[in-house]
Protein backbone atom coordinates (compact mmCIF):
# COMPACT_ATOMS: atom_id res chain seq x y z
CA UNK A 1 0.00 0.00 0.00
CA UNK A 2 1.35 3.92 -0.84
CA UNK A 3 2.22 6.11 2.26
CA UNK A 4 -0.94 8.05 2.65
CA UNK A 5 -1.62 10.82 5.20
CA UNK A 6 -4.37 13.76 5.41
CA UNK A 7 -4.07 17.43 4.86
CA UNK A 8 -6.05 18.32 8.10
CA UNK A 9 -2.72 18.81 9.81
CA UNK A 10 -1.34 20.93 7.22
CA UNK A 11 -4.59 22.80 7.01
CA UNK A 12 -4.49 23.39 10.74
CA UNK A 13 -0.97 24.37 10.09
CA UNK A 14 -1.45 27.11 7.52
CA UNK A 15 -4.16 28.45 9.44
CA UNK A 16 -2.34 29.15 12.67
CA UNK A 17 0.16 30.93 10.05
CA UNK A 18 -0.24 32.20 6.83
CA UNK A 19 -3.60 32.97 8.08
CA UNK A 20 -3.64 33.77 11.08
CA UNK A 21 -3.73 37.73 10.62
CA UNK A 22 -7.60 37.28 9.94
CA UNK A 23 -8.35 36.51 13.56
CA UNK A 24 -11.00 34.69 12.89
CA UNK A 25 -12.98 31.74 14.84
CA UNK A 26 -11.81 28.61 13.28
CA UNK A 27 -14.53 26.44 14.61
CA UNK A 28 -16.12 25.72 11.06
CA UNK A 29 -12.71 25.20 9.76
CA UNK A 30 -12.89 22.28 12.39
CA UNK A 31 -15.38 20.97 10.94
CA UNK A 32 -14.37 21.16 7.81
CA UNK A 33 -10.86 19.77 8.43
CA UNK A 34 -12.21 16.19 10.25
CA UNK A 35 -13.82 15.60 6.77
CA UNK A 36 -11.06 15.78 5.09
CA UNK A 37 -9.06 12.52 6.73
CA UNK A 38 -8.15 10.90 2.95
CA UNK A 39 -7.85 7.20 4.34
CA UNK A 40 -9.02 5.38 7.30
CA UNK A 41 -7.83 4.83 10.79
CA UNK A 42 -5.57 1.41 10.19
CA UNK A 43 -3.94 3.42 6.70
CA UNK A 44 -3.24 5.74 9.03
CA UNK A 45 -1.43 4.08 11.24
CA UNK A 46 0.79 3.60 8.05
CA UNK A 47 1.38 6.78 7.41
CA UNK A 48 5.07 8.11 7.66
CA UNK A 49 5.47 10.73 10.67
CA UNK A 50 6.88 14.04 9.88
CA UNK A 51 10.47 14.84 9.37
CA UNK A 52 12.30 16.70 11.72
CA UNK A 53 12.12 20.81 11.64
CA UNK A 54 8.97 20.41 10.04
CA UNK A 55 9.99 19.40 6.38
CA UNK A 56 7.79 17.26 4.31
CA UNK A 57 8.20 14.16 3.56
CA UNK A 58 10.15 12.19 0.83
CA UNK A 59 7.90 9.92 -0.49
CA UNK A 60 8.49 10.70 -4.53
CA UNK A 61 4.99 11.50 -5.23
CA UNK A 62 5.67 15.13 -5.90
CA UNK A 63 8.09 13.81 -8.70
CA UNK A 64 5.35 11.54 -10.63
CA UNK A 65 3.37 12.71 -13.04
CA UNK A 66 -0.74 12.03 -12.17
CA UNK A 67 -0.12 12.31 -8.65
CA UNK A 68 -2.45 14.05 -5.80
CA UNK A 69 0.17 15.46 -2.88
CA UNK A 70 -0.38 16.49 0.55
CA UNK A 71 0.95 20.53 0.30
CA UNK A 72 2.80 20.52 3.45
CA UNK A 73 4.05 16.72 3.83
CA UNK A 74 4.53 15.76 -0.07
CA UNK A 75 2.51 12.21 0.51
CA UNK A 76 0.30 11.05 -1.75
CA UNK A 77 -2.98 11.58 -1.48
CA UNK A 78 -5.95 9.12 -2.70
CA UNK A 79 -8.27 10.69 -5.35
CA UNK A 80 -11.62 9.15 -4.15
CA UNK A 81 -11.38 10.22 -0.38
CA UNK A 82 -9.56 13.68 -1.12
CA UNK A 83 -12.68 14.11 -3.06
CA UNK A 84 -14.92 12.95 -0.80
CA UNK A 85 -13.48 15.15 1.99
CA UNK A 86 -13.13 18.47 -0.61
CA UNK A 87 -17.17 18.47 -1.15
CA UNK A 88 -18.07 18.97 2.28
CA UNK A 89 -16.27 22.54 2.18
CA UNK A 90 -17.51 25.52 1.11
CA UNK A 91 -15.48 27.12 -1.67
CA UNK A 92 -13.00 25.10 -3.49
CA UNK A 93 -10.15 26.77 -5.57
CA UNK A 94 -8.72 25.45 -8.79
CA UNK A 95 -5.53 27.67 -9.82
CA UNK A 96 -4.57 27.60 -12.98
CA UNK A 97 -1.35 29.18 -15.57
CA UNK A 98 -4.06 30.85 -17.79
CA UNK A 99 -2.51 29.11 -21.17
CA UNK A 100 -1.32 25.96 -19.68
CA UNK A 101 -3.26 23.31 -21.50
CA UNK A 102 -2.43 20.44 -18.80
CA UNK A 103 -4.17 22.71 -16.35
CA UNK A 104 -7.28 23.17 -17.94
CA UNK A 105 -7.38 19.35 -18.63
CA UNK A 106 -7.12 18.57 -15.35
CA UNK A 107 -9.41 21.34 -13.82
CA UNK A 108 -12.01 19.73 -16.12
CA UNK A 109 -11.30 16.61 -14.47
CA UNK A 110 -11.73 17.54 -10.80
CA UNK A 111 -14.76 18.97 -11.54
CA UNK A 112 -15.95 16.60 -12.60
CA UNK A 113 -14.72 14.25 -9.96
CA UNK A 114 -16.98 17.06 -7.37
CA UNK A 115 -19.89 16.84 -9.58
CA UNK A 116 -20.18 13.38 -8.85
CA UNK A 117 -19.86 13.71 -5.36
CA UNK A 118 -21.57 16.96 -4.52
CA UNK A 119 -25.45 17.48 -4.43
CA UNK A 120 -24.92 20.80 -6.22
CA UNK A 121 -22.04 22.91 -7.52
CA UNK A 122 -21.71 26.06 -8.90
CA UNK A 123 -18.53 27.25 -10.67
CA UNK A 124 -17.14 31.17 -10.81
CA UNK A 125 -14.48 31.99 -13.30
CA UNK A 126 -11.83 34.83 -13.24
CA UNK A 127 -12.28 34.91 -16.78
CA UNK A 128 -15.69 37.04 -16.56
CA UNK A 129 -16.69 40.58 -15.49
CA UNK A 130 -19.65 40.97 -13.47
CA UNK A 131 -21.93 42.73 -16.40
CA UNK A 132 -21.29 39.25 -18.78
CA UNK A 133 -23.49 37.28 -16.10
CA UNK A 134 -26.85 37.45 -18.05
CA UNK A 135 -24.87 36.27 -20.88
CA UNK A 136 -23.54 33.45 -18.88
CA UNK A 137 -26.96 32.23 -17.72
CA UNK A 138 -27.97 32.52 -21.41
CA UNK A 139 -25.15 29.75 -22.08
CA UNK A 140 -26.35 27.70 -19.53
CA UNK A 141 -29.89 27.44 -20.72
CA UNK A 142 -28.90 26.30 -24.44
CA UNK A 143 -29.96 29.40 -25.58
CA UNK A 144 -26.58 30.02 -27.53
CA UNK A 145 -24.15 28.91 -29.50
CA UNK A 146 -20.59 28.83 -28.37
CA UNK A 147 -19.61 31.19 -31.24
CA UNK A 148 -21.89 33.61 -30.18
CA UNK A 149 -21.23 33.05 -26.56
CA UNK A 150 -17.89 34.16 -26.34
CA UNK A 151 -18.78 37.27 -28.98
CA UNK A 152 -21.37 38.72 -26.37
CA UNK A 153 -18.95 38.12 -23.32
CA UNK A 154 -16.19 39.85 -25.74
CA UNK A 155 -13.80 37.23 -25.08
CA UNK A 156 -10.59 38.86 -26.68
CA UNK A 157 -10.80 41.89 -25.08
CA UNK A 158 -12.02 40.92 -21.31
CA UNK A 159 -9.64 37.46 -21.64
CA UNK A 160 -7.71 37.22 -24.08
CA UNK A 161 -6.08 33.70 -24.27
CA UNK A 162 -6.81 30.95 -26.73
CA UNK A 163 -10.97 30.04 -25.68
CA UNK A 164 -10.38 26.46 -26.56
CA UNK A 165 -8.39 26.36 -23.63
CA UNK A 166 -11.70 27.03 -21.72
CA UNK A 167 -14.59 25.57 -23.70
CA UNK A 168 -14.47 22.52 -22.37
CA UNK A 169 -14.92 24.05 -19.12
CA UNK A 170 -17.94 25.49 -20.50
CA UNK A 171 -19.17 22.83 -22.00
CA UNK A 172 -19.12 20.81 -19.30
CA UNK A 173 -20.95 23.47 -17.04
CA UNK A 174 -23.47 23.37 -20.03
CA UNK A 175 -24.09 19.68 -20.17
CA UNK A 176 -24.67 19.64 -16.73
CA UNK A 177 -26.65 23.40 -16.18
CA UNK A 178 -24.29 23.94 -13.44
CA UNK A 179 -24.57 27.77 -12.53
CA UNK A 180 -21.44 29.59 -13.84
CA UNK A 181 -20.69 32.66 -12.27
CA UNK A 182 -18.89 35.77 -13.55
CA UNK A 183 -16.53 36.67 -10.52
CA UNK A 184 -14.39 39.31 -12.24
CA UNK A 185 -14.87 43.28 -12.17
CA UNK A 186 -14.18 45.41 -15.49
CA UNK A 187 -10.53 46.39 -16.25
CA UNK A 188 -11.02 49.71 -16.34
CA UNK A 189 -11.53 49.45 -12.10
CA UNK A 190 -8.77 47.52 -11.73
CA UNK A 191 -6.44 49.80 -13.89
CA UNK A 192 -8.05 53.09 -12.49
CA UNK A 193 -7.40 51.54 -8.74
CA UNK A 194 -3.78 50.78 -10.24
CA UNK A 195 -3.45 54.65 -11.35
CA UNK A 196 -5.55 56.52 -8.32
CA UNK A 197 -5.47 53.90 -5.74
CA UNK A 198 -8.76 52.41 -4.06
CA UNK A 199 -9.84 55.52 -1.79
CA UNK A 200 -9.62 57.85 -5.08
CA UNK A 201 -12.60 55.51 -6.39
CA UNK A 202 -15.92 56.66 -5.17
CA UNK A 203 -17.92 54.01 -3.94
CA UNK A 204 -21.02 54.22 -6.44
CA UNK A 205 -18.16 53.66 -8.81
CA UNK A 206 -16.34 50.64 -7.24
CA UNK A 207 -19.23 48.41 -8.91
CA UNK A 208 -20.80 47.49 -5.26
CA UNK A 209 -17.12 46.13 -3.91
CA UNK A 210 -16.85 46.21 -0.27
CA UNK A 211 -13.07 47.60 1.33
CA UNK A 212 -10.95 44.75 0.93
CA UNK A 213 -9.18 43.40 3.87
CA UNK A 214 -5.56 44.95 3.76
CA UNK A 215 -2.48 42.24 2.57
CA UNK A 216 -0.85 40.60 4.68
CA UNK A 217 3.37 41.14 4.87
CA UNK A 218 3.72 38.00 3.25
CA UNK A 219 1.50 38.42 0.62
CA UNK A 220 3.27 42.33 0.19
CA UNK A 221 6.46 41.24 -0.18
CA UNK A 222 5.36 38.58 -2.59
CA UNK A 223 3.94 41.41 -5.04
CA UNK A 224 6.69 43.43 -4.56
CA UNK A 225 8.41 40.47 -6.54
CA UNK A 226 6.47 40.76 -9.22
CA UNK A 227 6.11 44.47 -9.73
CA UNK A 228 9.97 44.46 -10.44
CA UNK A 229 9.30 41.49 -12.66
CA UNK A 230 7.00 43.58 -14.42
CA UNK A 231 9.56 46.57 -14.03
CA UNK A 232 12.14 44.41 -16.03
CA UNK A 233 9.79 43.17 -18.42
CA UNK A 234 9.48 46.42 -19.53
CA UNK A 235 12.50 47.32 -19.67
CA UNK A 236 13.52 44.23 -21.57
CA UNK A 237 10.81 44.90 -24.13
CA UNK A 238 11.82 47.91 -25.13
CA UNK A 239 15.45 46.96 -26.13
CA UNK A 240 15.62 45.64 -29.42
CA UNK A 241 18.02 42.58 -29.99
CA UNK A 242 17.11 41.39 -26.35
CA UNK A 243 15.28 38.51 -24.92
CA UNK A 244 11.57 40.25 -24.33
CA UNK A 245 11.63 38.04 -21.16
CA UNK A 246 14.31 38.64 -18.47
CA UNK A 247 15.56 35.30 -17.20
CA UNK A 248 15.21 35.77 -13.22
CA UNK A 249 18.97 35.47 -12.23
CA UNK A 250 18.45 35.75 -8.78
CA UNK A 251 15.72 37.00 -6.02
CA UNK A 252 15.49 40.42 -5.59
CA UNK A 253 17.63 41.82 -2.40
CA UNK A 254 16.34 42.47 0.88
CA UNK A 255 16.83 46.36 -0.07
CA UNK A 256 15.35 47.02 -3.36
CA UNK A 257 11.91 44.87 -1.86
CA UNK A 258 12.26 47.58 1.36
CA UNK A 259 12.56 49.97 -1.37
CA UNK A 260 10.04 49.21 -3.46
CA UNK A 261 7.38 49.27 -0.32
CA UNK A 262 7.92 52.36 -0.53
CA UNK A 263 6.96 53.68 -3.75
CA UNK A 264 3.72 55.30 -4.14
CA UNK A 265 3.31 53.29 -7.43
CA UNK A 266 3.83 49.93 -5.88
CA UNK A 267 1.28 50.77 -3.65
CA UNK A 268 -1.61 51.71 -5.86
CA UNK A 269 -0.21 48.16 -7.52
CA UNK A 270 -1.17 46.32 -4.42
CA UNK A 271 -4.18 48.03 -4.38
CA UNK A 272 -5.01 46.83 -7.71
CA UNK A 273 -4.33 43.36 -7.25
CA UNK A 274 -6.51 43.50 -3.93
CA UNK A 275 -9.56 44.94 -6.11
CA UNK A 276 -9.70 41.59 -7.90
CA UNK A 277 -9.11 39.49 -4.99
CA UNK A 278 -12.06 40.99 -3.51
CA UNK A 279 -14.37 40.95 -6.74
CA UNK A 280 -13.68 37.21 -6.75
CA UNK A 281 -13.61 36.71 -3.44
CA UNK A 282 -17.24 38.30 -3.02
CA UNK A 283 -18.54 36.26 -6.16
CA UNK A 284 -17.54 33.16 -4.55
CA UNK A 285 -19.22 33.99 -0.83
CA UNK A 286 -22.55 35.56 -2.39
CA UNK A 287 -22.83 31.74 -4.53
CA UNK A 288 -22.25 30.23 -1.01
CA UNK A 289 -25.01 32.46 0.31
CA UNK A 290 -26.82 31.81 -2.48
CA UNK A 291 -27.18 28.26 -1.96
CA UNK A 292 -25.41 26.88 1.07
CA UNK A 293 -26.17 23.30 -0.26
CA UNK A 294 -23.93 23.97 -2.77
CA UNK A 295 -20.14 23.41 -3.26
CA UNK A 296 -18.88 26.37 -4.95
CA UNK A 297 -15.66 25.53 -7.44
CA UNK A 298 -13.33 29.01 -8.15
CA UNK A 299 -11.41 28.91 -11.20
CA UNK A 300 -8.58 31.40 -11.27
CA UNK A 301 -5.34 32.18 -11.83
CA UNK A 302 -2.68 30.38 -8.89
CA UNK A 303 -1.44 33.56 -8.09
CA UNK A 304 -4.76 34.64 -6.52
CA UNK A 305 -5.04 31.63 -4.24
CA UNK A 306 -1.17 30.74 -3.41
CA UNK A 307 0.40 30.34 0.29
CA UNK A 308 -3.58 31.46 0.54
CA UNK A 309 -2.81 35.25 0.30
CA UNK A 310 -5.00 36.78 -1.97
CA UNK A 311 -8.64 35.14 -2.86
CA UNK A 312 -8.35 33.07 0.18
CA UNK A 313 -7.65 35.61 2.64
CA UNK A 314 -10.78 38.02 1.69
CA UNK A 315 -12.82 34.67 2.10
CA UNK A 316 -11.94 34.63 5.64
CA UNK A 317 -12.36 38.63 5.60
CA UNK A 318 -15.69 37.51 4.54
CA UNK A 319 -16.36 34.94 7.09
CA UNK A 320 -16.31 31.82 4.73
CA UNK A 321 -14.04 29.84 6.64
CA UNK A 322 -12.20 26.39 5.41
CA UNK A 323 -11.90 26.97 1.49
CA UNK A 324 -9.55 24.96 0.25
CA UNK A 325 -6.77 25.41 -2.56
CA UNK A 326 -5.49 23.31 -5.37
CA UNK A 327 -3.24 24.10 -7.58
CA UNK A 328 -1.80 22.18 -10.34
CA UNK A 329 2.17 21.58 -10.50
CA UNK A 330 4.71 20.30 -12.85
CA UNK A 331 5.87 17.13 -11.78
CA UNK A 332 9.48 17.49 -10.06
CA UNK A 333 9.55 20.97 -9.17
CA UNK A 334 6.32 20.26 -7.35
CA UNK A 335 8.49 19.60 -4.95
CA UNK A 336 9.89 22.75 -4.14
CA UNK A 337 6.07 23.87 -3.25
CA UNK A 338 5.86 21.19 -0.21
CA UNK A 339 6.07 22.25 3.31
CA UNK A 340 5.35 26.03 2.85
CA UNK A 341 2.16 26.72 2.82
CA UNK A 342 1.88 26.92 -0.97
CA UNK A 343 -1.37 24.66 -1.19
CA UNK A 344 -3.48 22.75 0.48
CA UNK A 345 -3.02 19.78 -2.27
CA UNK A 346 -1.24 19.81 -5.74
CA UNK A 347 -1.72 17.60 -8.71
CA UNK A 348 1.29 16.60 -10.93
CA UNK A 349 1.40 17.51 -14.28
CA UNK A 350 3.72 16.66 -17.27
CA UNK A 351 5.88 19.47 -18.28
CA UNK A 352 5.12 21.40 -21.59
CA UNK A 353 1.02 21.99 -21.38
CA UNK A 354 1.60 25.82 -22.13
CA UNK A 355 -0.28 26.60 -25.32
CA UNK A 356 2.36 28.93 -26.47
CA UNK A 357 5.34 27.26 -25.30
CA UNK A 358 8.54 28.71 -26.69
CA UNK A 359 6.62 31.82 -28.30
CA UNK A 360 8.35 34.53 -27.42
CA UNK A 361 6.76 37.88 -25.59
CA UNK A 362 5.80 40.32 -28.57
CA UNK A 363 7.39 44.21 -27.90
CA UNK A 364 5.87 47.31 -28.67
CA UNK A 365 8.95 49.08 -28.57
CA UNK A 366 8.23 52.08 -25.88
CA UNK A 367 9.35 52.80 -22.12
CA UNK A 368 6.71 53.96 -20.41
CA UNK A 369 5.50 54.94 -17.16
CA UNK A 370 1.81 55.47 -15.61
CA UNK A 371 0.58 58.95 -15.52
CA UNK A 372 -2.78 59.81 -14.57
CA UNK A 373 -4.97 56.77 -15.93
CA UNK A 374 -2.69 56.10 -18.75
CA UNK A 375 0.74 54.50 -20.32
CA UNK A 376 3.55 58.09 -20.79
CA UNK A 377 5.63 57.25 -23.74
CA UNK A 378 9.07 58.16 -22.81
CA UNK A 379 10.88 56.93 -25.43
CA UNK A 380 9.72 54.97 -28.67
CA UNK A 381 12.71 52.65 -29.98
CA UNK A 382 13.89 52.89 -33.70
CA UNK A 383 12.71 50.38 -36.03
CA UNK A 384 10.17 49.01 -33.62
CA UNK A 385 6.81 48.10 -33.75
CA UNK A 386 5.59 51.64 -31.70
CA UNK A 387 7.74 53.51 -34.79
CA UNK A 388 5.78 51.65 -37.47
CA UNK A 389 2.75 52.72 -35.48
CA UNK A 390 3.92 56.23 -35.53
CA UNK A 391 4.11 56.62 -31.80
CA UNK A 392 5.78 59.26 -30.20
CA UNK A 393 7.38 60.95 -26.85
CA UNK A 394 4.95 62.71 -24.63
CA UNK A 395 2.07 60.39 -26.55
CA UNK A 396 -0.80 58.99 -23.54
CA UNK A 397 -1.69 55.98 -24.33
CA UNK A 398 -5.50 55.52 -23.11
CA UNK A 399 -6.80 52.37 -24.13
CA UNK A 400 -5.23 49.42 -25.91
CA UNK A 401 -7.41 46.58 -28.18
CA UNK A 402 -10.80 48.64 -26.03
CA UNK A 403 -9.34 47.98 -22.53
CA UNK A 404 -8.65 51.32 -20.65
CA UNK A 405 -5.10 51.58 -19.65
CA UNK A 406 -4.58 53.13 -16.59
CA UNK A 407 -1.38 52.47 -15.88
CA UNK A 408 1.65 51.23 -17.30
CA UNK A 409 1.37 47.66 -16.20
CA UNK A 410 -2.25 47.70 -17.54
CA UNK A 411 -0.32 48.32 -21.43
CA UNK A 412 2.23 45.66 -20.57
CA UNK A 413 -0.24 42.95 -19.85
CA UNK A 414 -2.54 43.66 -22.72
CA UNK A 415 0.37 43.24 -24.89
CA UNK A 416 1.21 40.19 -23.17
CA UNK A 417 -2.25 38.51 -24.37
CA UNK A 418 -1.51 39.23 -28.04
CA UNK A 419 -0.52 36.70 -30.44
CA UNK A 420 1.47 37.10 -33.56
CA UNK A 421 0.16 38.87 -36.29
CA UNK A 422 -2.11 40.75 -34.18
CA UNK A 423 -3.02 44.39 -35.02
CA UNK A 424 -3.82 46.12 -31.60
CA UNK A 425 -6.09 49.22 -31.60
CA UNK A 426 -4.28 52.23 -29.51
CA UNK A 427 -6.57 55.38 -28.38
CA UNK A 428 -3.60 58.07 -27.83
CA UNK A 429 -4.25 61.19 -26.34
CA UNK A 430 -1.27 63.95 -28.39
CA UNK A 431 -1.58 67.76 -27.89
CA UNK A 432 -4.75 67.67 -26.44
CA UNK A 433 -7.13 65.33 -28.91
CA UNK A 434 -7.78 61.70 -28.82
CA UNK A 435 -6.09 59.88 -32.03
CA UNK A 436 -6.53 56.35 -32.90
CA UNK A 437 -3.19 54.28 -34.14
CA UNK A 438 -2.86 50.60 -35.40
CA UNK A 439 0.44 48.63 -33.35
CA UNK A 440 0.97 45.88 -35.89
CA UNK A 441 2.68 42.92 -34.59
CA UNK A 442 4.72 40.81 -37.62
CA UNK A 443 3.74 37.11 -37.89
CA UNK A 444 7.16 35.76 -37.02
CA UNK A 445 9.86 37.38 -35.35
CA UNK A 446 13.24 37.25 -37.20
CA UNK A 447 16.25 36.82 -35.34
CA UNK A 448 17.41 38.85 -32.81
CA UNK A 449 14.98 41.24 -33.35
Amino acid sequence: MRAATTVSDGLARRSAHSRAFTQLPRTSLAIALASLMVVGAAERSTAAPDTPGGKPQQTGACSAVGAWVDGRTGAPLEHGALIAGLVQRPVVLLGETHDNAEHHRWQLHTLAALHGRARKLVIGFEMFPRRVQPVLDRWIEGDLTAKAFLKAVDWRRVWGFDPGLYMPLFNFARMHRIPMVALNVDRSLVSRVGAEGWDAVPKDEREGLSDPAPASPAYRRALAEVFLQKQALQAAQAQPGKPATPKPDTPPSDNAIATVLKDPDFKRFVAAQLTWDRAMAEGLAAARRGDSDAVVVGVMGSGHVSYFHGVPHQLDDLGVDGSAVLIPEEAGPACEKLGVDYADALFTVTSGGHAQSGRPRLRLGVIVRSDKSAALVDRVMPDSVAAAATLRKGDRIVRAAGVDIGSSGALIEVISRQAPGTWLPLTVERDGAEIELIAKFPATRKKGS
